[in-house]
């Protein structure tokens, strides 16, 4: 599954643009006075301007797997990466066979850059912006994981992926290229202590060769 589009809200489009413009070195794709939009990699990313206070989400974005170190010290430099542990900034998910670390933009949204190992991306090239591949994972709220997850793969054609359980709190939707993060309210969004929330969300995706399908939540 690959996302193409993800349109999220945002009530301060000014402060998310220099966010995206000077600390992920991304330029504006284009600016109305009701959204400001990013292309990132193969993925369009949308900010809606919206009254709602502080609206907040998960993105994942995919980076070429053997960039993962320089990509940390690449965005190191340039805002606060969220520790894991005491330890580590780093997050292993030893049955995706995948490593990732996070931050926070300006909306509080929580992004993470991962590395996914069985996927075949290696670059030659040092980290830049240019160096993130697409946005790979969206998160999900829900107050019935199992159920949407039902609806989700029987209305999309979409299937769980094989790499993650599912459970009555966390599902996990899609493939290597795209993934849909399922979560209830009650779950925290690692590694940080904040609880998931639903806010309105539409994402264009497609499936192999098929055509282009969106999904609205929230």
């Amino acid at each position: 599954m690959k996302i193409k589009a993800v349109e999220l809200l945002s009530n301060n489009l000014k402060e998310t643009a220099n966010f995206y413009n000077d600390i992920l070195d991304i330029k504006t794709s284009n600016r109305t006075a009701t959204e400001v939009s990013f292309l990132i990699g193969t993925t369009q990313l949308t900010f809606q301007k919206s009254e709602v206070i502080q609206p907040n989400y998960h993105l994942a974005f995919d980076i070429p797997n053997n960039k993962l170190e320089e990509a940390f010290d690449w965005l190191n430099q340039r805002t606060t990466i969220l520790p894991v542990t005491d330890d580590s900034n780093f997050s292993s998910f030893e049955a995706w066979n995948a490593k990732s670390f996070y931050f926070y933009d300006n909306n509080e949204n929580l992004l993470e850059l991962i590395c996914r190992f069985d996927a075949d991306n290696q670059s030659p090239a040092s980290f830049d912006s240019n160096a993130l591949l697409s946005v790979s994972e969206i998160g999900i709220v829900t107050n019935d994981v199992i159920a949407t997850g039902e609806k989700l793969t029987s209305q999309y054609d979409l299937e769980y992926y094989a790499k993650q359980p599912k459970t009555e709190n966390f599902a996990v939707i899609g493939d290597e290229d795209g993934l849909f993060i399922l979560v209830n309210p009650d779950r925290h969004w690692f590694p940080t202590k904040k609880k998931a929330q639903s806010f309105q969300t539409k994402v264009r995706f497609s499936i192999a060769d098929q055509r282009d399908q969106q999904l609205l939540t929230g």
